[in-house]
Formats: C-alpha cells, sequence, structure tokens
C-alpha cells in the first residue's frame, strides 16, 4: 500500500514524496509582522509596544505565568504545516500560556479555552485602548492552530499587557469562531506562499551551482591548509583564530569555504562582518570572482542608515522623508521584485531600487537580508544589542550561520562600547527644566533621577567604583514609561526630539542593567568639562559574544595582527576548546627589511627637544637611504607635531626638499583622499607622510609596489593613561592576570603592527620598517613580532643609512 501510495504522490504534479519536499520555517511572529506592517517610517512616536522588553519582559511573563491558577499551562509550542506541490511550510511558536475560565460556548456546551499573550512594556497600561495590532494577529495564529488542532469550533484569546516597573496589569478578551479564524490565518498564509516558492527554486539553483564552482586561482603556500582549516571548523562547529599575514589571500580562503559548506548543507547564510570600508570592498569582490566561476548566490552589503540615506540628515519620519511616508505600504513588493530579479544587493543596486519604489534604502537593506544568502556588514549588524540584525539574532533566534569576521583585532574595543552604556546627570536637570511646563509628571520623574545622581555626585571625588547600579533602575523604568505616554500623544516636534534622545540613552542603560555581572565596572566619575556620569563599562566582552556566536553554526576569526593569539582566543570567546592557526607567509624574507632603533625612546620621561630631533634624524636618514614614499606613525598629534618641527628644521640645515605630508584630526574623505593622493607616485627627491597610529591611514589603506617604500614606527603605541583604562588594568590584576598586559601593551603593540603592515601588500612589494624605541628590543615586545620579522636588526643613528644602504643595494643585485 505504502508503494501505491507513493507511486500516487509521483503522478501528482511535482513527483516529490512527502519525505522529499523542503520544508520553509517562520514563526507566527515574523509571518504576522513581515504579512501585516503597514504605514510610515516614524522614529518621533508610537511603536513602543514592539520594542523587547529584554531580560525585564521575559520575568514578567514567568511571574504572571506562575500566578496563574487552574488548568493554565504555560509556554505551549504550536505549530501548523501547510503542504504544497514543491515543499511544506511549517508556522510555528510557542503560545505564553492556554487556560479555560469556565465560561459556557453555548454551541458545544462546554468552556471555552483561551489563548494567553503576554507583553511586558514600560508605558502606563491603564492608557491603552485597545492591543496593538501585531500583539492580537500572533494570539489569533495561536488560536487558530490550536482550535485546528483541538476540533474548537470557538476560541479565545486573551491579551495580557503588564508594565515591567509597576507590574500593573491590563487584560483584553475576544472570542472567535474557528471558521473565522481559519479563513483569516490562510488569508495571511497565502500572502506568504511566493515568497516560500522563491526561497525554495531558488535555493535548487544556488546549491546546484556551488557544486560547480572550483577555486579560481592556482593555490598559494600555505593558502589550501588555511581554506581547509576552515571548512574543518565547520564541519565541526568550532570557532577558528587564524593569524594571516597581508597577502595571504585570507579573504579568498575563508569565503570560498564557507560557500561550500552551503552547497554541503553545512549552513544556510554567511555573514562577512569587518570594521573598514576597504575589507567590505575586498569581500564583494571576492564573491565576483566566485561568480565568474558559475557561482549564484545572492550577496548583500549593508552600509549605515547615514551614508545611504537620500536626504542630508537621516530624519526618518514621513514629514521630512518621502521615502519614509508610506513605506511600509510599498517595501514588501520593493523587496520581492529585488530578490526575483538580482542577485548582488550592493550599495547602488539598494539605491536604485529604494528610489523605484520610493521606500527607505537603509530599511529596504535590512529585509533583503532575509533573502541573502551572504550578507556583507559592519560587526554591530552581528553583535551590538541595539543594532543587530534581529531578524536572525533576537533571543531565541538561532540559525545555521557562518560568522567570518574580518580584521577581528578591531573587535574587542568595537565591543566594550556595544555593551557599555552611560548616562549624565546634566542631561536629565536640562530636559527637566524644558519638560516642566508641559508634562509636571516627566518633570517629577527626571528629579528623581537626577536627585539620585546628585547623591552619588556628592560621595565622588574624581571617580569612584560601585557594587551595581543600586535603585537608578527602577527610576530609569518609570521615567520610561512616562516618556512613552508623552511621545504618544505630544505634538511638540523640537521637544519630541529631546526627550525622545534621552528616552533612547536610557533604554540603552537599561539593557545594559541587565547584562551586568562580573565583567562589568559599575563607576560615576567627575568629567574634566564639569559633567558627571554613571558608566556601566563591559571590560571583558567574552560572554557577551559567545552569546551572539552561538547563534550560527561556526566562527572564523581572522586577522593580519592577532598576536599573541591567546590574548584574543581569551577576549573574543568563552570557550576553552577554539582552533587557531597562523598562516603561512609567501613574501622573501630578503625583500623586507626591519631594524629597531636602540639609542631612542618615546617613553613620556624622554619627550624633550634633543629626542624630537633625534626621531626626525632617523626619518631624514631612511630616505636619504633610499628616496621614495615613506609614512611615519606616532603614538600621539602632540609627538607627531614636535617631530614635524624638527624634521623641518633638518630638511632646511642640509638643503634637502623633502615634501612633508600631516595627519590632521577630524580630516574629512576629501583630505583624506587628498592625502593618499600624493602617494599615487614615487616622490624623487622623497615624501615623509607623518601619520597617527591607530588612525586612519594606520590600517585599512592598501599602497602597493612603490606607492610606499618604508614606514617608521616612533614609539609602542601604548594607549594613553586615564581613569578608564586604569580600571582595564586593575580588573584584570585583580583576577590575577597581567594587567598592563591587558590595558597598555597588546593593544599598543597591535597599532604598532597595523602600522608596519601599510608597507608590504604583495609578493612583488619590498620595504623598510624601522622601529624607534628602545623598548622594543627587549623580550617582552619581541616575542609579539610576527613569525616573517625574522631576526630584526639593530641600529642606533650613526649606522642607520648605512644599513638602509645595504639592504636596497643588495636588492638592486
Amino acid at each position: 500500500m505504502e508503494q501505491i501510495q507513493r507511486e500516487q504522490e509521483m503522478e501528482d504534479g511535482t513527483g516529490k514524496t512527502r519525505e522529499q519536499k523542503e520544508t520553509v520555517r517562520i514563526s507566527v511572529r515574523s509571518l504576522v509582522e513581515f504579512i501585516l506592517r503597514s504605514g510610515d517610517i516614524d522614529s518621533r512616536r508610537g511603536g513602543f509596544a514592539d520594542k523587547d522588553a529584554m531580560q525585564e519582559g521575559s520575568r514578567i511573563h514567568r511571574k504572571i505565568q506562575g500566578r496563574m491558577k487552574g488548568d493554565y499551562r504555560a509556554e505551549v509550542p504550536l505549530s501548523f504545516e501547510i503542504e504544497e506541490e514543491e515543499y511544506i511550510l511549517t508556522v510555528e511558536g510557542r503560545a505564553d500560556g492556554i487556560f479555560t475560565d469556565g465560561s459556557e460556548d453555548l454551541e458545544e456546551g462546554g468552556t471555552i479555552p483561551f489563548i494567553d499573550e503576554i507583553k511586558g512594556v514600560y508605558r502606563d497600561v491603564m492608557a491603552l485602548e485597545e492591543p496593538y495590532l501585531l500583539h492580537l494577529a500572533q494570539a489569533k495564529c495561536y488560536a487558530y492552530i490550536y482550535a485546528e488542532q483541538n476540533q474548537q469550533e470557538r476560541v479565545g484569546v486573551q491579551m495580557t499587557y503588564c508594565n515591567i516597573e509597576t507590574e500593573e496589569i491590563r487584560r483584553f478578551r475576544q472570542e472567535f469562531a474557528a471558521d473565522d479564524l481559519r479563513e483569516w490565518f490562510m488569508e495571511i498564509a497565502g500572502k506568504y506562499q511566493k515568497w516560500a516558492r522563491l526561497q525554495i527554486e531558488w535555493k535548487q539553483i544556488r546549491q546546484t551551482s556551488i557544486k560547480k564552482t572550483e577555486f579560481p586561482y592556482p593555490w598559494r603556500e600555505g593558502q589550501r591548509d588555511v581554506a581547509s582549516s576552515v571548512y574543518r571548523s565547520i564541519l565541526r562547529e568550532k570557532i577558528l583564530f587564524i593569524q594571516a599575514p597581508t597577502g595571504t589571500g585570507k579573504t579568498l580562503s575563508t569565503i570560498f569555504p564557507a560557500v561550500k559548506a552551503v552547497g554541503e548543507g553545512l549552513a544556510e547564510r554567511i555573514f562577512y562582518a569587518t570594521a573598514k570600508t576597504v575589507t567590505r570592498t575586498v569581500a564583494e569582490e571576492t564573491y565576483g570572482i566566485l561568480r565568474g566561476q558559475g557561482l549564484r548566490m545572492k550577496v548583500l552589503t549593508l552600509t549605515a542608515k547615514e551614508k545611504i540615506c537620500f536626504l542630508d540628515e537621516a530624519v526618518c519620519n514621513p514629514d521630512a522623508c518621502p521615502y519614509a511616508k508610506g513605506h511600509y505600504d510599498r517595501v514588501n513588493d520593493a523587496v520581492f521584485d529585488l530578490i526575483e530579479h538580482g542577485e548582488v544587493f550592493d550599495r547602488p543596486a539598494l539605491e536604485a531600487q529604494a528610489r523605484k519604489w520610493q521606500v527607505c534604502p537603509f530599511e529596504l537593506g535590512l529585509d533583503a537580508a532575509l533573502w541573502s544568502d551572504a550578507v556583507i556588514c559592519d560587526y554591530n549588524y552581528i553583535f551590538d544589542p541595539r543594532a543587530k540584525l534581529k531578524r536572525f539574532f533576537a533571543e531565541g533566534v538561532k540559525g545555521k550561520y557562518l560568522f567570518l569576521i574580518d580584521e577581528a583585532h578591531n573587535l574587542v574595543e568595537r565591543a566594550r562600547e556595544m555593551y557599555s552604556a552611560a548616562l549624565t546627570k546634566e542631561s536629565f536637570l536640562e530636559l527637566r527644566k524644558e519638560v516642566k511646563p508641559y508634562s509636571p509628571r516627566m518633570a517629577r520623574a527626571l528629579n528623581r533621577c537626577n536627585t539620585w545622581l546628585l547623591e552619588r555626585k556628592r560621595e565622588t571625588e574624581e571617580l569612584k567604583v560601585w557594587e551595581d547600579a543600586g535603585t537608578f533602575p527602577l527610576y530609569l523604568m518609570n521615567l520610561c514609561g512616562i516618556m512613552e505616554d508623552f511621545l504618544e500623544d505630544s505634538r511638540y516636534a523640537e521637544l519630541n526630539e529631546k526627550v525622545l534622545a534621552l528616552y533612547f540613552e536610557v533604554r540603552r542603560f537599561l539593557d545594559t542593567c541587565d547584562k551586568l555581572n562580573e565583567n562589568y565596572v559599575v563607576y560615576t566619575e567627575l568629567c574634566e568639562d564639569g559633567r558627571f556620569i554613571i558608566r556601566l563599562y563591559c571590560v571583558d566582552v567574552s560572554e557577551n559574544l559567545q552569546e551572539c556566536l552561538d547563534k550560527g553554526r561556526s566562527t572564523i576569526y581572522f586577522s593580519a595582527t592577532f598576536l599573541p593569539i591567546a590574548y584574543y582566543k581569551s577576549l573574543l570567546s568563552t570557550k576553552k576548546d577554539n582552533y587557531a592557526i597562523y598562516a603561512h607567509s609567501m613574501f622573501d624574507p630578503s625583500r623586507r627589511l626591519v631594524m629597531i632603533g636602540t639609542d631612542t625612546s618615546s617613553r613620556y620621561t624622554m619627550r624633550t627637544e634633543d629626542e624630537f630631533c633625534k626621531m626626525a634624524a632617523y626619518v631624514l636618514q631612511m630616505i636619504q637611504a633610499k628616496r621614495g614614499n615613506y609614512m611615519v606613525f606616532f603614538s600621539s598629534y602632540r609627538m607627531m607635531e614636535e617631530v614635524a618641527l624638527q624634521f623641518e628644521d633638518l630638511c632646511r640645515e642640509q638643503g634637502e626638499k623633502i615634501e612633508l605630508l600631516c595627519q590632521t584630526s577630524g580630516m574629512d574623505e576629501s583630505e583624506r583622499e587628498a592625502f593618499l593622493a600624493r602617494f599615487e607616485e614615487p616622490s624623487e627627491q622623497g615624501l615623509a607622510g607623518f601619520c597617527v597610529m591607530g588612525g586612519i591611514f594606520g590600517e585599512g589603506i592598501d599602497l602597493q609596489g612603490d606607492r610606499l617604500i618604508g614606514a617608521v614606527i616612533v614609539g609602542t603605541g601604548l594607549p594613553q593613561v586615564c581613569r578608564e583604562r586604569e580600571l582595564l588594568k586593575e580588573f584584570y590584576d585583580k583576577r590575577g592576570e597581567d594587567g598592563f598586559f591587558y590595558a597598555y601593551l597588546c593593544p599598543g603593540m597591535n597599532k604598532v603592527l597595523q602600522s608596519a603592515g601599510r608597507v608590504i601588500r604583495t609578493e612583488e612589494d619590498c620595504g623598510a620598517i624601522l622601529l624607534l624605541d628602545e623598548r622594543f628590543a627587549s623580550q617582552r615586545y619581541a616575542r609579539m613580532f610576527p613569525a616573517e620579522w625574522q631576526r630584526p636588526g639593530y641600529c642606533t643613528l650613526k649606522n642607520v643609512r648605512e644599513k638602509a644602504e645595504i639592504f636596497w643595494s643588495n636588492l638592486v643585485r
């Protein structure tokens, strides 16, 4: 009988049995939010009900569920399948609660089951006149699924809203006929069918193309090993750290095996994250190269809202922006048109599509991510609690994702900012004065916050560390609710902007409070400008990052300056069984000169005019040994300016016509381009570009060949001593670790290695690197040099020119 049934199924259209059909899964929440959204983008007010309440919201859920009596069942999983010719659509989720309340079902003579949907909010629940549309739609989906699976003719929905601070509850109840729910649900599911069908059809095209895609070039030495290590890590669901010198082809060596893993069904989506525009461009080009080999993948590049916005300023409301007006009425059609006809969703493609459909290009890109096989983006779309793609990384969401994290050495400090938060006392005081005539209630709430901070200010001399944030979060939660109520009804545009600005700062602080643990330091500080702040400082980010990484299958961290690797392994993950490899460099060591100037120092106590003169003389002698383009990197602008003055004097004294360029603070894009344009051709007299380590020219620029033949690194790059840096040092000292190593040495040496890495970019390049500080000769610093810096030479001002001339003359031979 089974064989006959299978043959009958084979005759029905597609020739696929149920077991052979692909399953497309979508959560109840995602379905209703996607299909039912409409209207404008408006950041001025409204939409507060949709903001995640994070851990506090989960706590409220559990508390309410725990109070319920009788036959109340909490967190009930529900799912419903719709079988089509090519696939099975599964709509699934978890009802907050299901119960019967004893009211009679007139037709059946029994009780009516109710679906309970619980929402934790900050605003006054008594001000709600009816449930939010999308919240009610979620509950109705669960109601239909339950009615269908339990043969119910009628079913009820209870919307439970609870104020997170006061725990005040308001409930709304409605009853529905199962037939009405069926018609409503099938209409919504029917609108999703074309998306599911396109998804299945595209997957077949993609998988077929991946199997045929070959590595586009002959394998370089060590490159196959890197690619194999990446694939093995994906297969075993591991985290891999790769120290890969510039020019080893690390981008292709990571993307290619990741693509192959998607083809083998090990993953469904690749996220390529980086902090720099130039590396995002390299990733785009790499996918383009594979596309030339026949690869068919939909590749999206996300651009920051401020950059892709069509307006001069990203003002997201229908009065200021025509693309915000009616955006949600048109965006689904815009997305479908985009993914149906295209495969490359870069910035120009998104902008063209946004103009065609008159929708916001930034939001269009976020929606296109759902239908893309690969996403190229900044770190914050994966890791930042406020900016991450909640479509993929919200609480309870997990997928077969691959994370390729480029220039991952940057992620440590970026993550500290992502997971930290601060508020200033002055913000509450200033807004209180402005809002008092319009909302005395909000003014009182602001005053409570200000008073609490004033009490802490009296106990703070310069900086004070606290055990926790005390009762401050309770006052902030109350303030948030009042602000939401005000913004729902207020028509004072200018005042609303100020309220909204502080509202988002407070929400960030509250969300960070939910994460507070032993990895944080809570402190108050009297700033030099007179402001008083309270800061939640995330020192050890590994736990927060690991929480994000656990959303996917495997993570590949890679960088050209991942040394020492143990330092980054401890900061970027909590797991102890992570893999690490050192990619082989193909460069001929004889084409690189690395020297340490041992008779000079950048220590603070040594920064005299004589020492600056000696540093300038070193730079001059390097250029005199071989005329061309050089970059000179300093630990600070102040030191750079002092040495620049001495350099100009020396050039005048010796009749040199060497061109001097100096980086300035706050250079805009055009100034940066003009600076780099001077390096397009080699200078006959010599060109010296004075820059700051860790700045815009310290990494992310690619000057190949004779566009840059030397780099002089002045100083060890140690961060300036400050209160927060000292807190970081003390944090690790208390853990029994080397606080100076974590707070100063590693961040400083990373800037040194990044600056030195500007010189040799390809196998054909050659160049000289001069490290000016006697500390580089010590074991503590030398052990952090990359393996390819084989036995650096030592020099003094007396013989540096001679040694450099010998290096260059040997190359000529």
